[in-house]
């Protein structure tokens, strides 16, 4: 499902934040639903609706959309007299619209396609690029160094070949998945690379297994040509030939036993059998072999074995802790386990009567209230995430910014930052954004900041509401910053203000609820 809610982002130019909603997706407490699907698009601000419509009503969908096929989740790609249908299971299948209107609940999930082209293609390349320019880096020292002759050559080729095979091949057992090697793998009901590579082991899963071997013997092979080409060229081809009662195994396995076959594997297969072939139809397979021969594949071997377990261990731990962590975010997305840790405010009387810096749509469900100060480093962060949530989501979110600030103490020095905030606020409300912002996000400093807001008098009305807001606190026992408070609920220690978005729709639909039961 995540493939395909992927390449639906990748059609409609959101190829960029397709890894973000993989993030979101994957630790979304209800995953994986089609609410946890339109939940992450929401959190990712793309706009998107998921409708049920008349079958009469294809004709005015967009050209492309999730839909509900015969109880399955396909992406749907309209064409002028066919549909083309992208499964999970069968891959993708064209047919005409009458078949499809047959079988098609109705259900869709359309998005807005995003106006700003991607540059995947141009990512592709210099991607690409900086894992082969070293290679030919390589190759051409080689060739400088070397005499090179159609054997070699043609050895080195192969070489190049089967490692880079092979590390699609361990690409695959460690479980990164592959767009393109994934409809390479899967051209028939017949073929799965998946199925054969993560099958039954010959060697040991702690140290090597057999999808580790096509890359350590092509790694090996690669360097000892580097550096020997025609003596490591002979020595290569004779090892193919060696390694012929491995293949036949490996087919034998893929046939009779796990009855898949493995595109990838079968491509090493022919690879090293082309190897064999040409050696032993070469006038070069009667030479010996000495230890200066065998000296480069040696040492190559005793280098990439040591390496490639460190380096596979290594991974392995990564995505170990990935999926640990993806785990834990789902079970700290749970809104109960937020509604449980969130306390009330102990007195809301009066709250209500602040007067503070606001926001965003003052009817928005959830209404975010933050009490700061000035002198605390921690609330620059907190007033950051507060306003970044209100820049992303101005419609369901609506910021109260209130002062924990004695009035009375003449001394503090950041007191006059509160005042004239709040002046501001009153007299100019169009710059609020840009003064707070050159405080809490810019942090141009105390002296720089009075000289750049200077106001010529604060009004007593301004110390009077300073006033009121700190005895609110203190009644509340806040004392101290900063406090994050939502739908006059404190808002837990143990979330990041930033998690909020994740439970913008809870709060929605409780609030939503609450004024159905009033009204009932």
């Amino acid at each position: 499902m995540l493939k395909l809610v992927q390449k639906f982002l990748q059609i409609n130019r959101y190829s960029e934040i397709k890894n973000e909603f993989k993030d979101l997706f994957l630790s979304h407490p209800n995953y994986p639903s089609l609410f946890a699907i339109t939940d992450s698009l929401d959190l990712l601000s793309i706009e998107n609706a998921a409708v049920r419509v008349s079958k009469e009503q294809i004709v005015d969908l967009p050209s492309n959309f999730l839909a509900y096929f015969k109880e399955e989740l396909i992406l749907v790609e309209k064409a002028k007299n066919f549909v083309r249908i992208n499964t999970i299971k069968r891959g993708s299948i064209k047919m005409p619209y009458e078949k499809f209107l047959l079988d098609w609940n109705g259900v869709i999930v359309a998005i807005e396609p995003n106006n700003v082209i991607a540059r995947d293609n141009l990512k592709v390349e210099f991607s690409w690029l900086k894992y082969t320019l070293p290679l030919l880096l390589l190759v051409g020292m080689s060739f400088f160094y070397n005499t090179y002759n159609l054997f070699s050559v043609v050895f080195l080729t192969t070489s190049i070949l089967g490692f880079f095979i092979s590390l699609f091949i361990v690409q695959e057992k460690l479980g990164f998945k592959n767009s393109i090697i994934s409809k390479f793998c899967n051209l028939s009901s017949n073929s799965s690379c998946s199925s054969v590579i993560n099958g039954k082991e010959v060697i040991g899963d702690k140290w090597i297994n057999f999808s580790d071997l096509p890359l350590i013997f092509f790694g090996s092979s690669l360097i000892a040509i580097l550096v020997q080409p025609l003596e490591s060229a002979i020595l290569v081809g004779f090892l193919s030939l060696l390694a012929i009662p491995v293949l036949v195994s490996s087919i034998w396995i893929q046939k009779f036993e796990i009855q898949k076959w493995c595109i990838m594997c079968l491509v090493v297969s022919v690879l090293i059998f082309a190897q064999s072939v040409i050696w032993f139809a070469s006038d070069l397979f009667t030479l010996s072999f000495s230890f200066e021969i065998l000296f480069p594949f040696l040492l190559a071997v005793v280098f990439l074995v040591p390496i490639w377990s460190i380096l596979k261990s290594m991974i392995k731990n990564i995505l170990g802790n990935e999926n640990s962590l993806k785990e834990m975010k789902k079970f700290k997305r749970n809104y109960s386990l937020l509604d449980f840790l969130s306390k009330k405010v102990p007195y809301t009387s009066g709250f209500e009567d602040l007067r503070g810096l606001n926001f965003g749509n003052r009817n928005a469900a959830v209404k975010l209230s933050i009490i700061i100060s000035p002198s605390c480093d921690h609330c620059h962060k907190t007033f950051q995430e507060a306003f970044d949530l209100v820049l992303r989501f101005p419609d369901k979110i609506y910021l109260n910014v209130l002062f924990n600030i004695n009035p009375e103490n003449a001394e503090n020095p950041y007191k006059a930052v509160v005042e004239r905030l709040l002046t501001i606020n009153r007299a100019t409300p169009g710059k609020t954004v840009e003064a707070i912002s050159d405080w809490h996000i810019k942090k141009i400093g105390l002296k720089k900041w009075l000289k750049k807001w200077h106001v010529d008098s604060v009004n007593m009305m301004i110390n009077q509401e300073i006033q009121k807001q700190y005895e609110w606190c203190s009644k509340n026992n806040f004392n101290y910053t900063p406090v994050k408070i939502v739908n006059e609920r404190i808002f837990p220690l143990e979330y990041e203000l930033s998690e909020l978005k994740y439970f913008l729709n809870d709060y929605i639909e409780e609030k939503e609820t609450e004024v159905l039961e009033k009204t009932a």
